[in-house]
């Protein structure tokens, strides 16, 4: 484990010149960065298909998967990263204290950020330019399932930070697949590594919160909720709901349970369930529910409450009023997004002042459970935790703060 040693003592002295560095080459190695992914589009895809012919696991094909329209949208993300002003050295807030301090408190970068994902390479652009964008350096560990993928994006952004005279490891890409190597980095490297954050499915999560000796930003999987309350438009409610789920079924904002209001169950869920039929969703739903369709469809057990599917795959349960739907989301979700669809402004303000989501959602798809769609140019997760950072963490979620206090000799009394 000498090795990730190095990358450790190496990001650490990668972030003490970084902090040297004017903001203006930070932006030119991004300019950099985009124009080489547009040169190399196609040797991309053809590392990425590497990565698609060994996939065993097709459920996350969807995520793993780099095609043209794909590429566009990470130049996109770090395009519209580079356009933020500056994060660091911003002032926060400013007062005049006690005896005539004068008390300012001021954003600095966290320092190294580790980063342990799974299958979706389009976080190594992201992470690479969110971290330098607010002047923090990464250590990324990707899933081997997108090995190729993951390692010609961090070369091509280790490139441009060589072009611009900027430390290349302020970005380190951990190509050993041994699985040892993330016991060690989250047991052993607190020394160099200030902030791990944990991106895939709920075991990885889970270990990474219960072994870390490092502070962790939490991003537990996504089991998003739709309450579809009694006071609800029919047509609007078809399209949130099938967007919600079947846009893009492997993503972590997908809807994974449905809670209807059982006084429209005749009048609306039905219609709503069919609806999700013919479009290709498997429906798992409780004995309620199933009676109206002549006990045809498949039955919920209790684990369909608590499971995130990631495919066209949705779990459907009855409830009393609001109040009840409140309550299953707090027993079974995941922090992440939850959303009601009503027009009873009561039960709206009930909902979304009592779900203990990180993202709560009034008629809206969840599917918007993005950093991207929140205009901070890209994520670097969706933190269920409940201390901050929250929901998508983007740029301004990626610094800290101190306090700068200055008197006129001032001793205290």
């Amino acid at each position: 484990m000498e090795n990730i040693l190095i990358i450790g003592k190496k990001s650490k002295r990668a972030f003490e010149n970084l902090k040297k560095v004017n903001h203006n080459r930070i932006n030119k190695t991004l300019d950099d960065y985009i124009k080489f992914i547009l040169k190399n589009k196609n040797k991309i895809i053809r590392e990425n298909a590497k990565d698609v012919k060994k996939l065993k696991r097709k459920n996350i094909l969807d995520r793993l998967i780099l095609d043209e329209k794909k590429i566009y949208g990470i130049v996109k993300s770090i395009t519209e990263i580079k356009k933020f002003p500056n994060p660091i050295g911003k002032t926060l807030e400013s007062w005049t204290g006690k005896n005539k301090l004068n008390i300012k408190r001021m954003t600095t970068p966290i320092g190294v950020i580790g980063v342990i994902y799974e299958s979706r390479p389009n976080v190594t652009a992201d992470v690479a330019a969110l971290c330098l964008k607010s002047s923090n350096c990464s250590i990324l560990r990707g899933g081997s399932e997108a090995f190729h993928s993951n390692k010609i994006l961090s070369d091509l952004f280790r490139k441009s930070l060589k072009k611009n005279k900027i430390d290349h490891n302020c970005l380190q890409f951990i190509e050993n697949k041994n699985r040892k190597i993330v016991d060690f980095l989250l047991s052993k490297m607190s020394k160099y590594v200030d902030v791990i954050v944990p991106r895939g499915g709920k075991g990885l999560v889970a270990k990474v919160q219960k072994h870390s000796n490092i502070h962790v930003i939490g991003h537990l999987e996504g089991l998003c909720h739709i309450y579809l309350d009694k006071e609800s438009n029919l047509n609007n409610s078809i399209k949130v709901i099938l967007n919600a789920k079947m846009r893009r079924t492997s993503i972590c904002g997908a809807l994974e349970t449905l809670l209807i209001n059982e006084k429209i169950l005749k009048t609306k869920g039905i219609k709503v369930i069919n609806s999700l039929i013919e479009s290709g969703c498997e429906v798992i739903v409780d004995k309620k529910i199933n009676k109206l369709f002549n006990n045809n469809l498949k039955l919920a057990k209790e684990l369909d409450w608590k499971t995130e599917y990631l495919d066209a795959k949705l779990s459907i349960k009855s409830v009393k009023d609001v109040k009840e739907a409140v309550e299953h989301v707090i027993k079974y979700g995941t922090m992440h997004t939850d959303c009601i669809i009503s027009n009873n402004k009561k039960n709206t303000s009930f909902f979304l002042n009592n779900v203990n989501s990180s993202i709560a959602m009034h008629n809206v798809s969840t599917q918007f459970a993005d950093g991207g769609e929140f205009g901070f140019g890209g994520e670097i997760g969706i933190s269920t935790n409940k201390l901050p950072p929250r929901g998508p963490v983007g740029l301004n979620q990626l610094t800290s703060y101190k306090y700068i206090v200055k008197g006129k000799n001032v001793t205290r009394p």
